[in-house]
């Protein structure tokens, strides 16, 4: 496996080779064109001189004639080669004696020819070197007669532009050198982060959820720090929250099967003491009920949790469900001397919804809220519908819900450290099926005052088929 650190380094080394590479070739042209340019116009100066100087002294004879008598004034403006060529292309003379026996039909003699200045790069036969050739019309009034043309050898010219070529490639070796060298500096604070992050999540994932992993930069792989951090942080609160859940249901369900089996020996000696035997049955019965329910909830807790619990909706009066919740319930706050009162608004409308669930959700929040309620006490549910949704209110005078145990009471697993606590799921329970139905459950609550509970459910149309 190739390191992330080796793959950074090859990487921005690659560019700024790419980079370098692109940039030198880009300075090597505009100096040569430079260079070519400079040169280009020394020569079109110095051959305008010439040709200027040929249109006003020398035009009134042939050109023939001045080749003959005043050829030396040609090349006394400048140290190139120069040549004197008809209007055909022909050479009729050159300063280095070098007579080509055809016609010279290059770009630079073309233009002249036609009345413009010609220039041309290109290799001649007497120069192992590329040469430079500038043209130029000869006058004589409106008349061309002819063609001067200066050459140069570009061998200086190129000599200087690999000179300085040299120079760009060495100032380049140093840059990808020094690019190297940031490089493997860019690399270590990325790579050592990262080494310090992979090591924690490997700790981690042996079970060490205690150590923890060291931010060095506030960026991306500081952030990944963070969560890693918090994960195990979380990870430790819910292991502490289901040891104590597990812990609790076990005290829960000994409690009952002790009962159960207490009885059942009581019961194998005294089986003929009638009395006894109604007793020890008629708690065996509650118990097995109790437990059972116990078993219940866990495992409906358990498809919550899962994911595998959907909603099984239909048509449903929510005046209807909060009457049955009224009449379930009535008989106990009558046994417990406690003031249970229902105020629900008339015809509310009809909704789509899981009525067996939401009747799970009231029982469970009045359960705690009996439970909770000392003899005397009151417990107020109130339903009404404003804005397209279902407000439930259900309040009591009960001894409430600590203040630290508040912001953790729906959390999975959690059980408050009152001593009125139970199995500590009941509520997760109501939460995910409010969750489901798209609504919102708030809980509102103050030691020794009472708790409001307030959930909000938008109602849902049936969406029939179009045929």
């Amino acid at each position: 496996m190739r390191s992330i650190k080796k793959r950074i380094i090859i990487n921005f080394i690659f560019i700024s080779v790419i980079t370098v590479v692109i940039l030198e070739i880009f300075l090597i042209n505009i100096v040569k064109e430079n260079y070519y340019k400079n040169l280009e116009d020394s020569l079109y100066n110095q051959i305008r001189t010439s040709a200027d100087l040929y249109s006003r002294y020398f035009a009134d004879v042939t050109l023939n004639e001045n080749i003959l008598n005043d050829v030396d004034t040609f090349w006394k403006q400048t140290r190139a080669q120069v040549e004197i060529l008809d209007k055909n292309g022909k050479v009729l003379m050159d300063s280095i004696g070098v007579i080509p026996p055809d016609i010279i039909e290059t770009e630079d003699v073309i233009k002249a020819i036609e009345g413009k200045k010609g220039s041309w790069i290109g290799k001649v036969d007497y120069d192992k070197h590329k040469v430079m050739a500038i043209s130029y019309p000869l006058k004589s009034g409106e008349d061309i007669v002819g063609v001067l043309r200066f050459i140069t050898s570009l061998r200086e010219i190129n000599q200087d532009i690999n000179s300085t070529a040299i120079l760009f490639v060495g100032f380049g070796v140093v840059v990808i050198l020094i690019s190297a060298f940031v490089s493997v500096l860019l690399a270590e604070t990325i790579v050592d982060p990262l080494k310090s992050v992979t090591e924690a999540a490997e700790k981690m994932a042996k079970g060490d959820f205690k150590t923890r992993s060291i931010k060095k930069y506030d960026d991306e792989i500081g952030k990944l720090s963070d969560t890693l951090n918090y994960m195990a942080e979380e990870i430790i609160k819910k292991d502490e929250l289901k040891n104590d859940f597990i812990s609790s249901v076990s005290h829960e369900l000994r409690t009952p099967l002790t009962s159960i089996k207490g009885w059942a020996i009581t019961l194998k000696h005294s089986y003929d003491d009638e009395e006894i035997l109604t007793d020890g049955l008629d708690i065996i019965e509650k118990e097995s009920d109790r437990l059972s329910n116990m078993v219940e909830e866990l495992l409906d807790f358990s498809k919550f949790v899962s994911g595998k619990t959907t909603l099984v909706k239909e048509n449903i009066n929510i005046n209807n469900i909060v009457d049955h919740i009224r009449k379930q319930l009535t008989p106990r706050a009558i046994r417990d001397n406690i003031d249970f009162k229902v105020f629900v608004e008339d015809d509310m409308p009809i909704t789509y919804s899981d009525g067996n669930r939401l009747k799970q959700v009231f029982i469970n929040i009045l359960d705690n809220a009996f439970k909770f309620t000392p003899t005397g006490g009151s417990i107020t549910l109130t339903a009404n519908y404003e804005d397209n949704n279902f407000i439930f209110n259900i309040k009591d005078t009960g001894y409430g819900i600590a203040e630290e145990d508040l912001p953790k009471i729906k959390e999975k697993f959690y059980k408050g450290k009152t001593g009125e606590s139970q199995s500590g799921i009941g509520l997760s329970i109501c939460d995910e099926i409010i969750r489901l139905m798209n609504g919102t459950f708030e809980i509102i609550s103050e030691r020794n005052i009472g708790t409001e509970i307030i959930i909000s459910i938008p109602i849902e149309r049936e969406e029939k088929d179009e045929k």
